[in-house]
């Protein structure tokens, strides 16, 4: 039900592993309550069944099942996809949407687009679009745009590397997310330079927000 307020504001930060998408989408969390707005922050894979589900499977801890092979193999990708097309929209449902009517702004570290550049390396991509077709789009989608190398770097600081996680993977990733604003052109993008500072990125990132929806910059 919503309570009569302004629609809240839907902001995404996309980008490979280790671009700092996760650091980014908290420093704006903190900036929107300090300047007065009502700001929730939210990832995906979401803490739901479905993406604890999909969590289990990026890790390797969770794998397939194929009559007699000595070793697992991973889960297929389409299955991969689909099950994050299904977390996103219970994502909308039980999270975001609820949010949004009732005037709080979402941030959310990762969205489609990660299905768009993610799954389509091993599934169609016309498939994986066509999936997520119904998932709303965002006001606005910040890219970090970093390199292979300098994501790598940072992601060494983890315990275990990841399903996507490999040297080839990310730098064809990398080179796709630099081109997103051209892939989706309806879709307001603006791609950072992901290798700066986290303070010089985060005053880019809260200035072009106050502009382009009139916010206040200074804290209340």
């Amino acid at each position: 039900m919503s309570t009569g307020a302004a629609p809240g504001r839907f902001i995404v930060i996309e980008g490979i592993d280790g671009s700092g998408s996760s650091t980014q989408a908290a420093m704006l969390a903190d900036w929107m309550r300090r300047i007065g707005r009502s700001a929730a922050l939210t990832a995906e894979p979401t803490t739901g069944p479905v993406g604890v589900l999909l969590r289990q499977i990026l890790s390797k801890r969770l794998v397939g099942a194929k009559p007699g092979q000595s070793s697992p193999p991973p889960v297929h990708p389409d299955v991969i996809a689909l099950l994050f097309a299904a977390d996103r929209m219970d994502h909308l449902d039980c999270e975001i949407e609820p949010l949004l009517n009732n005037g709080t702004d979402v941030i959310s570290d990762r969205y489609y687009h990660s299905s768009f550049l993610y799954q389509s390396l091993s599934s169609n991509p016309d498939w994986v679009r066509d999936i997520n077709s119904h998932a709303r789009v965002p006001d606005i989608t910040y890219v970090l745009d970093v390199s292979a190398k300098i994501a790598e770097h940072r992601r060494r600081l983890r315990m275990n590397e990841e399903l996507f996680e490999t040297e080839s993977m990310q730098k064809t990733l990398a080179d796709s997310y630099a081109r997103l604003p051209q892939m989706l052109p309806h879709e307001s993008i603006v791609v950072l330079d992901g290798s700066q500072n986290p303070d010089v990125i985060h005053v880019q990132m809260v200035s072009d927000l106050a502009k382009r929806f009139g916010w206040s910059n200074e804290p209340v």
